[in-house]
């Protein structure tokens, strides 16, 4: 039986992970879409593929960064390297809560110049997907009329068959108006199949009240499943009932980081390999719970 050809989109960085005690930091590959498409593709079966779809440079960082993702069984071959670009590059910090700081240094990033030609912008490394997988950053890096065309161009791909996975993961100073984030994500919403919202963003992009005015919003999206993610309280199915009403808490909380980006992975492999909403839920919470026990966002096999 064949399976899904699956593109996720997005923005992949040096992560330089800061330890409490003086030294050097320590140097590893993340970036949020990235870390959804190598926890997608740890737990879904064999026969379904993940590509990886960004720009890098072509330099030796660069070259590293194409030969990790490639060791995570994740297809490279809609990873582009152009001359003269450089990967972007984040530090990260954690509290004593395993609460996150990140500092960026991502303005000339290669992966900015995503789908942009010299006429107009260009699709052609999304043709042939099942299912496309982007977040919010993947949005906010790209000039507005590189997002309206894609928005567009997304159109076009559902009306084809095609499903849009999305997490709106809303980081403020990567946009140039809280305005604009709303237009783009709610957007963006309006078109998804999977839908995997974090609460905090939601809130913090729409002014809602509570979870249930978030909810409220999301029942008005038809055609779109998923789950909002709660973080302790574990997540809440959109569009579905399920009998799943509680979450384990983790037992050890060392860093946060990813812990929303594998739920996403772990959510996904389970509806897309043909599980219920409830199992889906599960698998993504366990996933989370697992990752946030580790230092970093890709934790050991």
């Amino acid at each position: 039986m064949s399976g899904m050809k699956i593109a996720c989109v997005g923005e992949v960085m040096l992560e330089l992970q800061v330890s409490t005690v003086p030294g050097p930091a320590q140097v590893g590959v993340a970036g949020d879409v990235l870390n959804t498409a190598i926890y997608l593709r740890r737990m879904l079966p064999e026969n379904h593929s993940v590509s990886f779809v960004s720009l890098l440079g072509d330099d030796r960082l660069s070259d590293d960064i194409v030969k990790f993702i490639a060791e995570q069984n994740i297809d490279t071959s809609r990873l582009t390297q152009l001359r003269n670009k450089l990967p972007g590059v984040y530090a990260i910090s954690t509290d004593e809560a395993g609460e996150r700081s990140f500092q960026y240094w991502r303005q000339n990033s290669a992966a900015r110049q995503l789908f942009q030609a010299e006429a107009e912008p260009r699709f052609d490394m999304l043709a042939g997907f099942d299912l496309i997988y982007l977040s919010a950053i993947t949005l906010a890096i790209l000039p507005q009329n590189v997002r309206l065309c894609l928005l567009d161009w997304i159109d076009s791909y559902r009306a084809r068959g095609g499903l849009l996975a999305f997490d709106s993961n809303y980081r403020p100073k990567l946009w140039e108006s809280e305005h604009a984030a709303r237009e783009i994500i709610g957007a963006s919403w309006r078109r998804c199949d999977f839908a995997l919202p974090s609460v905090d963003d939601e809130l913090a992009v729409f002014h809602e009240k509570d979870e249930a005015e978030v909810l409220t919003r999301f029942s008005g999206y038809t055609g779109c499943v998923g789950a909002l993610k709660r973080g302790v309280l574990g997540p809440k199915s959109i569009n579905e009932v399920t009998t799943t009403s509680s979450f384990e808490p983790a037992r050890t909380v060392v860093d946060t980081t990813a812990a929303g980006d594998g739920f996403n992975g772990g959510y996904l492999a389970a509806k897309l390999s043909g599980r219920s909403q409830s199992e889906a839920l599960d698998q993504g919470h366990e996933l989370a719970r697992r990752i946030i026990g580790f230092r970093g966002a890709i934790i050991p096999v």
